[in-house]
C-alpha cells in the first residue's frame, strides 16, 4: 500500500479555503457597522479636508476673465480685453445673481472687493460698450492695481491654500510667496493655543481628582463602592447642556459659589467666577472626570492589593510601595484616561459658550461662528483641517512617549 505526501502549500490552500465561508460570515456580520462607519465618520472627514481647499467661485463667475487673463504679463494694468471680459461676466452674475458671491470671495483676501465688485456689476449691467477699463477705474482707482489682478487670476484654480494657511495666520502674497498676516489679523494660531492649554488644563485637573477617587473605588466595601460608582456615572445621564446651566447657576455673582464663600467670611465681596477661564475649566473638569476615572478605575480593579501588602512586608515604606508597585501598573489607565479627556476638551463648544467669555472661546466657537453666521464654510474647514492634524500629531507623539497603542486600556 503506498501513500502520498501533501504538500505544503496544497494544505496552506486548503485551510484557507475553508476559512472563507467564516470570513464571509464575519464579514457580513461587521458590514453594517463599517457602512455606518463610512457614512458617518470617514466621508464627513473626507468632506471637510475638501471643502478647505475647494475654491469654485471665481472659476465659476468670471471665466472669460480667467481666459484673458491668460496673457496677462503682470504689469500694473491689465488691457482693454480684461476689463471687457470683466464685464461680460459681471454682466451674466448679476443676472444669476452671484455677483455676492464672487465679492464675498475676493472680499477674504482683499478687503473692501465686496462693494466693488457689487457697483461694477450694477453699473456695467446698463452699459452695451466701452471703453470698459476707463469704466471701472472711474468707479474704483483700485481695479487698477496689479494686486487686485493678481488675486483673481490666482483664485481660478479650482483648489486653494488660501483657508488652511490663514488658519495659521499666514497668507500667499501677490507674488505667490507665503507670509505672515498683520498683527491684527493673527488670531487663530493663539486660538489654537489657547484650546490645546485649556484641554491641557482639564487634563490635568480631572487626573488629580479622579486618580484617588478611583483609587477609593477599589478599595471601599462593596455598598460604599456602588454609591460613589453611582454618584461618578450619575453626571453621563444628564444632558450636557442641563449640566453646564448648572454651572452658570452656581458661578453667577449672585450664585451658591458665593453666597458660600460670603457666608464663611473667605472674601469680603462677590468675585466675578461667571465668564472666565477659572469657571470654564471647573465646568469642563466636573464635565469629563467620569471619563478619566472610568479607565484608571477599570485598570485599579485588575490589579492585586496584596503587591502592596507584600512590598510593604518586605520593609518598603506605604508611600515608596504605592508609587513604586502600585502606581506603575495603573499606568494603561490613566493614558486612557487622559488621552480621552485631552482630544474630548478640545472640541468642546456648549460649555465654553456659556461659561467662558470672550477670551475663552474655543476653536469649536469659532468654526460654528464661521458656519452659521459668516457662511465662511472654507476657512471653517481648514480650522477643522489644522485641529485634526494637531490632534493626530499629538496622539502619535503620546504614543510614541507611552510605548505604543498597546498600554493604553479602556478596560
Amino acid at each position: 500500500m503506498t501513500t502520498t505526501a501533501t504538500a505544503p502549500g496544497e494544505v496552506l490552500k486548503a485551510v484557507r479555503a475553508a476559512e472563507r465561508p467564516v470570513r464571509r460570515a464575519a464579514f457580513s456580520l461587521a458590514l453594517p457597522l463599517v457602512a455606518f462607519l463610512a457614512v458617518a465618520f470617514i466621508a464627513p472627514i473626507f468632506y471637510l479636508l475638501a471643502t478647505s481647499v475647494d475654491n469654485p467661485e471665481v472659476s465659476r463667475v468670471l471665466p472669460r476673465t480667467l481666459v484673458a487673463l491668460q496673457d496677462w504679463d503682470g504689469v500694473p494694468t491689465p488691457d482693454e480685453p480684461v476689463y471687457a471680459a470683466l464685464a461680460a461676466d459681471l454682466k451674466v452674475a448679476q443676472e444669476n445673481s452671484t455677483a455676492a458671491l464672487l465679492g464675498k470671495r475676493l472680499n477674504y483676501e482683499i478687503p473692501g472687493m465686496r462693494s466693488r465688485v457689487l457697483a461694477a456689476a450694477r453699473v456695467v449691467e446698463k452699459k452695451t460698450a466701452g471703453p470698459y477699463k476707463e469704466i471701472f477705474l472711474g468707479l474704483s482707482t483700485d481695479w487698477g492695481l496689479r494686486d487686485v489682478w493678481a488675486v483673481i487670476q490666482r483664485d481660478g484654480s479650482a483648489y486653494t491654500p488660501y483657508y488652511l494657511l490663514r488658519a495659521l495666520d499666514l497668507q500667499q502674497n501677490p507674488d505667490a510667496s507665503v507670509g505672515r498676516v498683520a498683527d491684527d489679523q493673527a488670531v487663530f494660531v493663539d486660538i489654537l493655543a489657547r484650546t490645546f492649554y485649556i484641554a491641557a488644563l482639564v487634563t490635568l485637573f480631572t487626573l488629580v481628582l479622579g486618580y484617588p477617587v478611583a483609587y477609593v473605588l477599589t478599595i471601599a466595601p462593596k455598598t460604599i463602592a456602588a454609591i460613589m460608582m453611582l454618584m461618578v456615572l450619575l453626571p453621563l445621564w444628564t444632558s450636557l447642556l442641563v449640566r453646564t446651566t448648572a454651572w452658570v447657576v452656581l458661578l453667577q455673582s449672585n450664585g451658591v459659589i458665593n453666597d458660600l464663600l460670603l457666608s464663611l467670611h473667605l472674601v469680603a465681596e462677590r468675585v466675578q467666577l461667571i465668564f472666565t477661564r477659572v469657571g470654564t475649566v471647573a465646568a469642563m473638569t466636573h464635565i469629563q472626570l467620569p471619563f478619566t476615572i472610568l479607565p484608571i478605575y477599570s485598570v485599579m480593579r485588575s490589579i492585586s492589593l496584596t503587591q502592596l501588602r507584600a512590598a510593604r512586608s518586605l520593609g518598603a515604606p506605604p508611600l515608596s510601595a504605592f508609587w513604586r508597585v502600585y502606581a506603575p501598573q495603573t499606568l494603561p489607565g490613566v493614558v486612557a484616561g487622559c488621552l480621552m479627556t485631552f482630544i474630548l476638551s478640545l472640541g468642546y463648544y456648549i460649555t465654553p459658550a456659556l461659561v467662558g467669555g470672550a477670551r475663552d472661546q474655543m476653536v469649536s466657537n469659532f468654526i460654528a461662528d464661521f458656519i452659521n453666521r459668516d457662511l465662511n464654510w472654507g476657512l471653517a474647514s481648514g480650522l477643522g483641517v489644522v485641529l485634526l492634524v494637531v490632534t493626530l500629531a499629538i496622539y502619535l507623539l503620546f504614543l510614541r512617549l507611552v510605548g505604543g497603542a498597546d498600554k493604553i486600556k479602556l478596560g
